[in-house]
């Protein structure tokens, strides 16, 4: 039997500069952040979690309208901000006249209701939050590290800060939330990022969200705001000294980027940076309309001038890339909880399973989302399919974690099964998408040189015969069904 792999240790991880011995001090200039390099813990590390909760935790409501794409596609953008299936979307969709969000926050709370009351319910359910059974639950998933919304697009803060928010008293968590969640999942031998909205925040820009240009005119760009979203970061960065700084939709355009970044990687040398810091001059609206829309159709912004990894969302790149991503999703159509979200809405284990190796296999990473209740609880559908994820991963693990893209990601069996390939040093790892029906089967287009030892994760040794069209395996029979299976290639990715 093929010894059962969960992941490498954490602190295990160093970065290139580590290794050679260096300590890179960085001036406040896009030149000298430039110079960092992706830390080899992030390419390692393969799978992350989010966590999107907050104020909209509480409602929990969202119109299940389908994919982001596809309904913007067969909708447009005003379609999809109009029927957002966003939960944590929860307070710009209220203010949409005529939305299914309106008219439930009416019938359940009254058309009067204020959306800052809900921090009344949320604070007094998060008291008795326990972060640990979170942490258990996501090193179970096989996580390496996660990423907790710290402050999301209506201002609401998950942690008692210095600067609190100047329109809105008392408008933050009264547990600090993410210093207790950082130092759970630090003892379960994870990494910590944070999440930061520094592009939305409708306590300083009210601007409703109702088309694609009022996502850019909605960035704040007055310097008390500049100088409020820098002091969260550095605050942040200090208190906590996060692995991943995860900033969404933009950031104001009056802001020093690279000193902030400086700031970061003085801090925390292994740490990484994402690529939604983008900068949209004032008052011009978007700097380039087909640029937009053509990062956006593949799930992202524009990339601003530096950035560690790119981050499409609800969407993955069809080939192997060179520079470092991260694919983020919800397992069903919103980030934040949706009660209305039923097991039909969310990607299967299965699903699950084959998406993220097939990322890792392009040189990605999966942030998979999770939303939990107002007062913590995670739904059981959502654990459930975590649990999954780890229980693959603890048998195929050793194909995943540390592992590079090989020369090429895909491939097919003689039976149509579609194939990832990743590599670790000169082993090579064909991972089967679906379990074969019968016991030959033929990996198409693939050579091996002569003498390699060919295994099945979960079983052993197998016999394996090289054709001019492929290399024939024989599996056990029967072979257990399971999402994916894991042929490893001893010395055949040299």
């Amino acid at each position: 039997m093929v010894a059962r792999c969960r992941s490498f240790p954490v602190t295990a991880y160093r970065t290139s500069n580590s290794e050679k011995g260096t300590a890179m001090t960085y001036e406040p200039t896009l030149e000298s952040v430039r110079a960092h390099v992706v830390p080899d813990w992030f390419h390692d590390a393969k799978l992350g979690i989010f966590i999107h909760w907050g104020l909209y935790s509480v409602p929990g409501w969202a119109p299940t309208t389908g994919p982001l794409h596809e309904v913007v596609a067969r909708e447009g953008w005003q379609g999809w901000f109009a029927r957002n299936p966003y939960a944590e979307w929860y307070m710009n969709s209220l203010r949409i006249p005529g939305s299914p969000t309106a008219s439930y926050h009416a019938q359940h709370f009254g058309a009067d209701f204020p959306y800052e009351r809900f921090a009344e319910t949320f604070n007094r359910d998060t008291s008795s939050w326990d972060p640990s059974r979170w942490a258990d639950l996501f090193r179970r998933a096989g996580a390496q590290y996660v990423v907790l919304t710290t402050k999301h697009h209506d201002g609401f803060l998950l942690w008692p800060s210095a600067r609190p928010n100047p329109f809105r008293e008392g408008y933050h968590a009264s547990r600090d939330l993410v210093g207790d969640l950082t130092g759970a999942v630090r003892d379960a031998g994870l990494r910590m990022g944070l999440y930061y909205s520094g592009g939305l925040d409708w306590t300083f820009n009210d601007r409703v969200i109702a088309d694609i240009i009022d996502l850019f005119m909605g960035v704040p760009q007055q310097p008390e705001y500049v100088e409020y979203a820098n002091a969260h970061w550095k605050e942040l960065i200090d208190r906590y000294q996060p692995s991943v700084l995860w900033n969404d939709i933009g950031y104001p355009a009056a802001a020093n980027l690279p000193e902030l970044f400086s700031y970061y990687y003085n801090t925390v040398p292994e740490g990484v940076i994402n690529d939604r810091f983008t900068q949209a001059p004032v008052g011009d609206g978007p700097p380039d309309p087909a640029a937009i829309m053509q990062a956006i159709a593949q799930g992202m912004l524009p990339a601003p001038p530096h950035f560690d990894f790119r981050t499409p969302e609800y969407a993955v790149f069809p080939d192997i890339k060179a520079e470092k991503w991260e694919s983020c999703r919800g397992l069903g159509y919103s980030f934040g909880y949706n009660r209305n979200e039923t097991v039909d809405d969310m990607l299967s284990p299965a699903e699950l399973v084959r998406s993220f190796v097939d990322i890792v296999s392009k040189n990605g990473n999966l942030l998979i989302n999770v939303g939990p209740m107002g007062d913590g609880t995670i739904p059981t559908e959502q654990a459930e399919r975590l649990e999954a994820l780890g229980a693959w991963l603890a048998v195929n693990g050793e194909a995943i974690y540390g592992s590079r893209p090989w020369t090429r990601a895909e491939g097919t069996t003689d039976g149509g099964i579609g194939m990832r390939f990743t590599r670790k040093g000169s082993d090579l790892y064909a991972i089967l998408l679906d379990t074969p029906q019968q016991p030959q089967v033929t990996l198409t287009g693939l050579t091996i040189p002569a003498g390699a030892s060919v295994t099945l994760f979960g079983y052993g040794d197998i016999a394996a015969v090289q054709h001019d069209s492929g290399l024939t395996v024989t599996l056990p029979s029967p072979l257990a069904d399971a999402p994916a299976h894991t042929i490893k290639i001893a010395g055949g990715a040299a």
